[in-house]
Formats: C-alpha cells, structure tokens, sequence
C-alpha cells in the first residue's frame, strides 16, 4: 500500500510504498538519514528507526496528506512562478499539506485538491487562543485589510496550485523574509500573499511628521517571519540599495517597501510656491540607509486620481462626454 511520505531537502515526496522506499534504500536515492512518515505517527522520523520499512506487516490506511517537513523554519516552504507583465498574476505550488495565506478577494483560480478555509485575524498561527485571535484582526483593522484571511491547504498527493492576481496594473515583487532579517515594512494595502507562517501584522510610524504628512499614518504593514511573501505595486517597480548615511527623498505615495534598518521620515518640499504650483506637493519621503527600497513609478492613488479627473461630470445628459469633439461639452446640447 503507498501510505508513505519521504521528508529531503525541505520538501515531502509520495506516497510510496514500503516496496519503493526499500528499493530507493537499496539503490542509494534514499538514505537511514532521511526522514519519513505515514498516518499514525507523531512526526517525521528518520528511516534508519523505522521498523516497518523492514517487513510487510502492520500497514495501515493510507493518510490524508503529511505534516509539514520539519526544515527548521517556521514558515511553510512554497515554490511559486510569476506570469504576464502590466497585469499579473503569481501561481503558488504546494506540497501536501502545505498552505498559502491571502487577502480576501486575491484568489485567481486553485486546484480542486486545495481547500480554502476562512481564519479570523492572523493567519500565520502565532496568535494563539482568543485573545490572541482578537489582537491578530485588530491589526488588520488599524491597516484598512479586512478582519479576516484566508488559507489555502494542498489536502491531496503531489502537487497543488492556487494563483492570486494583482488588484491593478503592476508588478508582483516576491520577498523572501530570510534575506531581510525577517521583517518588511510596507504599504498597508500592497499585501498580496505569503506563506503561512508568515506574519501580516503594523507598524508605527513613531515621528508626528510622518504621522501627519507620509500619507501612510502612523501605521503601515509588518510582514515578519522566516518564509516568502508577495507584495504589489503600481507601474514600474525600482530597488534602491542605501549604504549607510545614503539619502533618497521620494514621493510619499511612490514608497512601496523598506526593509526596517532603513530611517523613514517626512521633508518639507521647499516653498510655497513650489509645492503649490509645482504639482508634487508639501512633502517628500526621507529614506536613509543603510537598507534596501522598493519604489512604484505608479501609485494608484495617483491612478485612480487621474481616472477621477477624466471621468463624466455628475449631470453630463447620458453620462458623456465630448473629449474628441472640437464642440466638447456643447455637442451635447444636439443629443436627444
């Protein structure tokens, strides 16, 4: 019977059957290091301890899926590929028994062997009991997200695949937390997807002129933990690596992401009459290194200002408007 899952440079393979993982043993693809698991026990163990791969006897039926490998990590180790260019979408592929956590509504499409489960809060597992729970959504309400996440689990054999699309023309930036001393900062509505374990939590903004002016608040988004997660942003999408003492001054809302080594604060732009008729307004953002930078060349902010701008007056008769017509506005006193 194929019941068994083998755990090897942090992924799970199978099932196999106790037939197979001898063979693989016997041939050297499989060493007594490796480790492996079936229903009925505690956790991966190594091969080298398992009684059960020496005989036949005492099979039992086959699992569900498998826990999660043991790799030292906290977060859930997902593979991903990211497809098309203005409008993206990044596909996740999953090992049994290993979940993806997403904004709501983020979700493009996903293998029938995936599970979607609504979580209150917090979906990286940290806040525990209810508490903990309450504490997670509270979070996500001081950043705008909605109180909830949602979890998608591979619940079958092999591989799984959900995709999540981005919400407006961009890019997809993928983080590894690992290579950022496990904390990101972030806009609080540029959380794509992560791996669970990965936690979506705040972060404050401490200094009264980013609190008043940085467009962000007080509060932006903290993604923490030890895995990959997945932030959007509008446009063209440029990295910055600041040395220490280096200084950058950016549009507020073309600030995407920083890692937390770097000193964030407000500038004024210069003069009055600058800011006002110079369209870039009061203030600058101040970054300064040592860290890295993630800049949008498109913010929707700016965006949705623009499609604001074009849009039909409210009263237009027809809700139209004359843009490509030398009479404009007067054509419509010739509509029915």
């Amino acid at each position: 019977m194929s019941d068994w899952f083998i755990a090897r440079g942090g992924r799970s393979e199978g099932p196999y059957s106790a037939r197979q993982i001898r063979e693989m043993l016997a041939d050297g693809r499989l060493g007594p290091d490796d480790q492996a698991w079936r229903k009925g026990m505690s956790g991966w163990q190594p091969l080298a301890s398992m009684p059960g791969l020496t005989g036949e006897a005492g099979e039992e039926p086959a699992p569900s899926m498998p826990p999660p490998v043991a790799s030292g990590r906290t977060a859930h180790e997902i593979d991903y590929e990211i497809f098309g260019e203005e409008m993206q979408f990044v596909e996740i592929e999953l090992d049994p028994g290993e979940s993806v956590v997403a904004e709501a509504g983020a979700m493009m499409y996903m293998d029938g062997s995936v599970t979607m489960q609504t979580i209150f809060g917090d979906a990286s597992g940290r806040d525990a009991g209810v508490m903990g729970k309450l504490l997670g959504a509270g979070k996500r309400l001081l950043t705008g997200e909605s109180l909830f996440c949602t979890v998608f689990t591979h619940n079958g054999a092999g591989k799984g695949h959900v995709a999540f699309a981005a919400p407006y023309p961009g890019r997809i930036i993928p983080l590894d937390l690992r290579e950022y001393d496990g904390r990101i900062v972030c806009q609080k509505d540029a959380f794509l997807c992560a791996a669970k374990g990965v936690s979506i939590g705040i972060a404050f903004q401490k200094r009264i002129g980013v609190a008043l002016f940085g467009g962000e608040g007080f509060i932006m988004q903290s993604l923490e933990g030890d895995g990959l997660a997945f932030v959007h942003a509008g446009g063209t999408i440029v990295e910055k690596e600041l040395a220490g003492g280096d200084t950058l001054l950016v549009d507020t809302g073309c600030l995407v992401a920083l890692t937390s080594s770097v000193d964030y604060d407000i500038q004024y732009a210069g003069d009055i009459k600058s800011s006002i008729f110079g369209g870039e307004g009061f203030f600058f953002a101040r970054l300064k290194g040592p860290g890295h930078v993630w800049l949008q060349s498109l913010p929707f902010s700016r965006l949705a200002g623009r499609i604001h701008q074009a849009a039909p007056q409210t009263g237009t008769p027809g809700g139209a408007r004359g843009e490509g017509s030398v009479l404009g506005t007067l054509g419509n006193l010739f509509q029915d």
